[in-house]
């Protein structure tokens, strides 16, 4: 297990927990009409005082710029470990590689050595370096 795979771990484990923070607290906050906050029996105001509306929104702002920064974090790093592994690039050229190797091996293998009827080698048929030669 390399750094990427730790750090791509630890980050999902804070991407996980600043969403769970982040839901709470715009549920925590007084809507207009009352909201989630009232529900609870207005915990918005209660607990977080007059002023808590104009605290809550800034933690909200800091806590949703977490987030992205974290998710963008982590979409880079997976992204990056992704493209090392799966490099289609190198793989097409890998595929024209080998593609090239067979049609050379091939061509240099499949010299076919053509007899005449009295078991003479013709002569316009060349033959290569490691056919062996037939004769009858």
């Amino acid at each position: 297990m390399d750094i990427i795979d730790i750090l791509t771990n630890v980050m999902y484990t804070a991407v996980v927990i600043v969403s769970f923070l982040l839901i709470c607290l715009v549920l925590v906050q007084p809507s207009k009409s009352g909201g989630m906050g009232a529900a609870f029996g207005g915990i918005g105001q209660s607990v977080f005082g007059a002023q808590a509306g104009s605290h809550l929104t800034k933690l909200t702002v800091v806590f949703i710029t977490v987030f992205f920064v974290l998710t963008l974090a982590l979409a880079f790093l997976v992204g990056h470990k992704s493209g090392i592994e799966d490099d289609p690039g190198a793989r097409l050229s890998a595929i024209a590689a080998e593609q090239e190797a067979a049609v050379a091996a091939e061509a240099s293998a499949d010299t076919v050595l053509e007899a005449a009827p009295e078991g003479e080698i013709k002569a316009d048929v060349p033959a290569a370096a490691s056919s062996p030669v037939v004769e009858n």
